[in-house]
């Protein structure tokens, strides 16, 4: 499998640090990206521009490889589906891609599979969501297209219900969760799978974007073995092959409920790369590849901080700070190549790590407050 000709759709951020895992193996990578200056554009050994939404681009891109992959699920599920059934391998499957692509679905499958989840109710249209004012405070979330925060609405009260999307979407319960975590499980065609450690997400306030993370997350034995359950009990049920990134929340009571999944590599383990004996990324090619699963051991505690655009600049990115920032112990930044900054625009991450769990929250906080994205 390492001789064959593997394609990605996408060639964002996850995708350059796919090509980045693939080149210690000397994998043959071609890129699908509709962006020319994508981050994937100048190192891929082979890149085409072209839409992931397109069938006859996604098929033709397709046409001439072994095995095709994602780093995004907005792609066009019917052109993998052709390509599947002509004998290509397409890791992870449509069918699992197409589910998870529209939340309702998504959250439907939870319930028919006994798998842990906040209660909801699903709706057509904005008028559907003041039919349901006795299950509020809610939030109001579009079946597909919502990405990074985006097509996601809290609705407290009735005087919200105008904030509500007037398209198909779902309504879930506000839970008063504790925390926030996720862990990433990794399935091969053997159905033997693997867990990374929890982490624990801390989110933006504002955005709802990952602010920053810390792994292993700070919760007790039981609940992290609970945790890697659960995201084991659905790869399983979705029968994927490749990685699956499950969000969880923990309740105040100690529950455990999924919020929702990425068939994909994920922000939530951007810090595998130095922190685990095998990262995330190269897990994913040991996955789709049939190839024996790396262990995830974790050499140290390390946080993960996203390195997002300031807000009020627009234009050539420049990185304030990054002097300051190299010459910090176990501090390892990771640009993303993206040459306009943009508010909130994810542009890197930097990861940190350090053998005192206070002393790595100290630095995160030290990291988040050094370095600034912004234009010149």
């Amino acid at each position: 499998m390492l001789s064959s000709k593997i394609g990605i759709l996408g060639g964002g951020q996850l995708g350059l640090m796919l090509l980045q895992a693939a080149v210690d193996w000397n994998l043959d990578i071609h890129i699908l990206d509709p962006d020319s200056e994508a981050p994937c554009s100048r190192i891929a050994p082979h890149f085409q521009q072209g839409s992931l939404q397109d069938y006859d681009t996604v098929y033709a891109f397709g046409k001439e490889l072994d095995v095709i992959t994602i780093e995004i699920e907005k792609v066009n599920v019917e052109a993998l589906e052709a390509l599947e059934r002509e004998g290509k391998k397409v890791y992870p499957q449509p069918n699992v891609i197409r589910q998870i692509q529209d939340k309702r679905i998504q959250k439907q499958f939870y319930r028919d599979n006994q798998l842990p989840t906040a209660d909801f109710r699903l709706t057509e249209t904005r008028a559907d969501v003041a039919q349901h004012l006795d299950f509020l405070p809610a939030f109001h979330k579009l079946g597909k297209d919502g990405y990074d925060g985006r097509g996601v609405q809290r609705i407290a009260t009735a005087a919200d219900v105008d904030k509500a999307f007037d398209a198909p979407g779902l309504l879930e319960k506000a839970i008063d969760f504790e925390k926030e975590i996720a862990v990433i499980v990794a399935r091969n065609p053997r159905g033997e799978m693997n867990t990374f450690p929890v982490v624990e997400m801390v989110f933006h306030p504002e955005h709802n974007l990952v602010e920053y993370l810390f792994a292993p997350a700070q919760i007790s034995a039981q609940l992290s073995e609970e945790a890697e359950n659960i995201a084991r009990r659905t790869a399983e049920a979705f029968g994927i092959v490749g990685l699956l990134a499950v969000e969880m929340f923990v309740t105040k009571e100690g529950e455990i409920l999924i919020n929702e999944v990425a068939p994909r590599p994920h922000n939530s383990g951007h810090q595998s790369i130095r922190s685990n004996a095998t990262s995330q990324y190269e897990q994913h090619w040991r996955a789709i590849l049939g190839l024996p699963l790396g262990s995830t051991q974790q050499y140290e505690p390390s946080a993960m901080v996203n390195l997002l655009g300031e807000d009020g600049h627009t234009g050539p990115a420049y990185y304030e700070g990054m002097e300051t920032l190299l010459a910090t112990e176990k501090v390892f930044p990771f640009l993303y190549g993206k040459a306009i900054t943009k508010p909130f625009r994810k542009m890197g991450h930097i990861t940190i790590m350090d053998q005192d769990t206070e002393a790595l929250k100290q630095k995160a906080e030290f990291v988040k407050n050094t370095i600034r994205v912004i234009s010149k």
